[in-house]
């Protein structure tokens, strides 16, 4: 399964896939908006994240419905979902399971048994991962990575596909541990699920408060199907120039870069690794191949440069003094790039 996708996108096996591709994802999308109102883009990135076989981090209000949607999101997979609430007094083997002593009543043998935690889960919700101390969220980190946890010297693995969706509240600093710059660049997307419109918030009232029982949620897809498409989406092919396009806006966020924009020199202490050019670049195959293409443009790009860039990119103190939001630096960034690319092509 080597072989770039238009070299063998003629082949029987090949179409059947990408047919079973556009329908199931139709159908998870349906099935979500049974429950979820709005919130379309976080849905449409949520799904790009299974795609590409990352990690998603949702900054929201309280009451925004991020478990919800997580827990919605998973039903409508097929996949297999736990949910930890993080809290101060959280121990890492909580989160990753620990090691008993046994005894075997008719010898007296003890043996030690290994007992699963709640991270042996196809999506794992990480509830308020900001919660807890840097010791429980570095528990997170080996399995985030590696597919594997250790306990006791020995390795445990953890069946693919995996995913690890944290949510984190971005108000009540107090009591809160913020993620490590490692932990956080192992997140694909940073979403930020803002609040609802006013129909839709209506849509909302409407809906919760006039029955006791959520609609049923059919799963959509299997395990099998998730890792095929995840594969399907890697062969995507990109041009070189598309390519660049993500190279450069990647590059523009180090403020010691010769083609670094004046307003990432002025607010931007610290910028993205290359792993957030991989990043960009297969979540912008899977994006182009959830709308039906087959190539991966600029725009697919460009549109996926805020959720990846935003949690790789630290502002200085001049940032905060001016009050300008990393945000704002970077959809500044991204028309620099475009504009300087726009101007060679013109030459």
């Amino acid at each position: 399964m080597s072989e770039p996708l238009h070299n063998h996108m003629d082949t029987e096996e090949t179409r059947a896939l990408i047919e079973d591709f556009n329908r199931s994802f139709d159908a998870i999308r349906g099935e979500v908006r049974k429950i979820i109102v709005g919130q379309d883009e976080v849905v449409e990135h949520l799904l790009l994240t299974l795609l590409v076989g990352g990690h998603c981090l949702i900054t929201g209000m309280p009451g925004t419905a991020k478990t919800l949607l997580v827990r919605t999101l998973a039903q409508a997979l097929g996949l297999t979902f736990k949910r930890i609430q993080f809290t101060p007094d959280l121990m890492p083997t909580d989160v990753t399971g620990t090691d008993i002593i046994e005894e075997d009543i008719t010898t007296g043998r003890r043996t030690w048994t290994f007992v699963p935690g709640p991270i042996f889960a196809n999506v794992l919700l990480a509830d308020e991962i900001n919660r807890t101390p840097p010791k429980t969220q570095a528990a997170l980190l080996e399995a985030m990575q590696e597919f594997s946890v250790t306990v006791r010297g020995h390795h445990h693995k953890i069946d693919r596909p995996f995913f690890v969706l944290a949510t984190q509240n971005p108000i009540e600093l107090e009591g809160t541990y913020p993620l490590p710059e490692a932990q956080l660049d192992r997140f694909l997307f940073n979403v930020v699920l803002d609040y609802l419109s006013a129909e839709d918030e209506l849509e909302v009232v409407n809906r919760n408060t006039t029955r006791m029982d959520l609609p049923e949620i059919k799963a959509c897809t299997t395990p099998e199907q998730i890792l095929k498409f995840q594969w399907l989406v890697r062969q995507v092919p990109v041009a070189e120039s598309v390519n660049r396009f993500a190279v450069d806006l990647v590059r523009g966020t180090r403020p010691n870069d010769p083609n670094a924009p004046e307003v990432v020199r002025r607010y931007i202490q610290y910028g993205a690794s290359v792993r957030a050019t991989m990043f960009i670049t297969l979540a912008a195959k899977a994006r182009a191949l959830g709308a039906g293409r087959y190539h991966v443009t600029r725009e697919d790009v460009a549109a996926l440069a805020l959720p990846v860039l935003r949690h790789r990119v630290l502002t200085n103190y001049f940032a905060e003094s001016d009050k300008v939001e990393v945000d704002d630096v970077l959809k500044q960034l991204i028309d620099h790039v475009q504009g300087g690319q726009r101007q060679a092509r013109a030459s």
